[in-house]
């Protein structure tokens, strides 16, 4: 699913991530570690050591196969959010997957670009016949769960202490949306 975003800062595409951005999807996802490093499981520094090419290869590996995709959201030819969703490996969890990676500029933010993103990862699961997306989000990060309510999702768990970062310790509140296959 590609689409157009009309927003008060003007257009945004959502796109699904080519080959050609693996450099600025890294760039991109490094940024949301050192911006919002509470959010993500993932931390910087490891992350920091994948090259352009391991991203490429990614990149490449999910637009071969149905297990992934990762969408892009584009303003200007500027790359200013993502999110992937990730499919079950085995055919016995292959109906679901798992959103990751939700990230958009702080500029960017409060107009519905993630909202956007997410839509666009659900139809893609929705199309291979997913029944049902789930996600994690630190459970202080209020602006996120606001996000993912409006989309649909509802809270089904708590991960206790999924997250140790700097010393404290933050539960993740574990979310799934049911979507009818097409």
């Amino acid at each position: 699913m590609d689409g157009l975003l009309n927003t008060p800062r003007g257009a945004v595409k959502i796109r699904p991530a080519e080959l050609v951005d693996a450099a600025r999807l890294r760039a991109l996802r490094l940024e949301s570690l050192l911006d919002a490093p509470v959010a993500f499981a993932a931390d910087y520094e490891r992350s920091q050591a994948e090259t352009v090419e391991r991203w490429e290869r990614r990149i490449n590996e999910y637009a071969q196969g149905s297990q992934s995709v990762i969408y892009l959201a584009e303003a200007a030819g500027e790359l200013i959010g993502m999110t992937g969703l990730g499919r079950g490996h085995w055919q016995k969890t292959e109906h679901g997957g798992v959103i990751w990676g939700v990230y958009v500029q702080p500029a960017w933010r409060g107009l519905h670009i993630a909202e956007a993103l997410i839509e666009a990862c659900i139809a893609w699961g929705r199309g291979l016949g997913m029944t049902v997306v789930k996600l994690g989000v630190t459970a202080n990060n209020a602006p996120a769960l606001r996000c993912y309510l409006r989309c649909g999702f509802t809270v089904y768990g708590v991960d206790p202490q999924a997250i140790c970062y700097n010393g404290v310790m933050y539960d993740e509140l574990l979310m799934a949306k049911f979507i009818a296959a097409t």
